[in-house]
């Protein structure tokens, strides 16, 4: 897939085409509302990450011009507003979704994935393990119906080994999906977010196993409830 990146904060933008970069997407970068109108019409682009604040031409003002060229592209918005009449203006306007910063990266990570599967026509797609149901498109993470709140960090890893669901996930493949810009996801900080998941789903008969060597694998419980971890 091939991204556009729309961003003129070059820290920002640098990590988010490195996280991009990672999930195998090819990503071009500009850093400016007018080069960004005709790119956006001229290039083949599957998605547009947009900033809100972008030199010369604004983003809602570039978004509007590619929508009347008749680009169809799924745009995630960028925006530092987290005003209401913002995010109706922006998605009037023609966007797809919109992040509001500051954002964890593993957030804009599953954003971009979940544009990506509504593009493809796969709307309502849902991960279950158990009676643990994630929706894919609106990011929610249900137990028999009841909302379950999460971080991003820790709604990133969950899709992680629901995606996987009775596979082994290695620590690398997680320390690679979860780190962002700042780049302190150690494999420690796997540890710590996985302790703190199987706390949560200890009485929704989920576990995650520790598989020594390799990684962890999330897995519906035994009958028995034995949640031992695999070796």
């Amino acid at each position: 897939m091939r991204i556009l990146l729309v961003e003129d904060d070059p820290a920002l933008s640098l990590g988010v085409a490195r996280g991009l970069g990672r999930e195998g997407w090819q990503v071009d970068v500009l850093d400016d509302g007018e080069q960004a109108m005709t790119e956006g019409v001229m290039g083949q682009y599957d998605l547009g990450i947009l900033d809100l604040g972008l030199p010369r031409r604004d983003g809602m003002e570039v978004l509007r011009h590619w929508r009347a060229k008749g680009i169809r592209m799924p745009v995630l918005l960028l925006t530092a507003r987290d005003e209401l009449s913002d995010r109706v203006q922006g998605l009037d306007a023609g966007a797809d979704d919109y992040l509001v910063k500051p954002f964890d990266l593993p957030e804009l990570l599953a954003r971009v994935r979940a544009l990506k599967r509504r593009a493809q026509g796969r709307i309502d797609e849902v991960l279950q393990c158990g009676d643990l149901k994630l929706d894919l498109a609106h990011r929610e993470l249900t137990h028999q119906g009841q909302r379950i709140a999460l971080s991003p960090r820790e709604l990133a890893l969950t899709e992680l080994l629901m995606q996987k669901s009775g596979r082994v996930v290695s620590k690398d493949s997680i320390v690679a999906r979860m780190s962002s810009w700042e780049a302190d996801f150690s494999e420690n900080s796997v540890e710590v977010y996985v302790h703190r998941l199987r706390k949560r789903f200890a009485t929704m008969g989920v576990v995650i196993r520790t598989v020594r060597g390799f990684g962890y694998l999330m897995e519906a419980a035994a009958a028995n409830g034995d949640d031992a971890p695999a070796t």
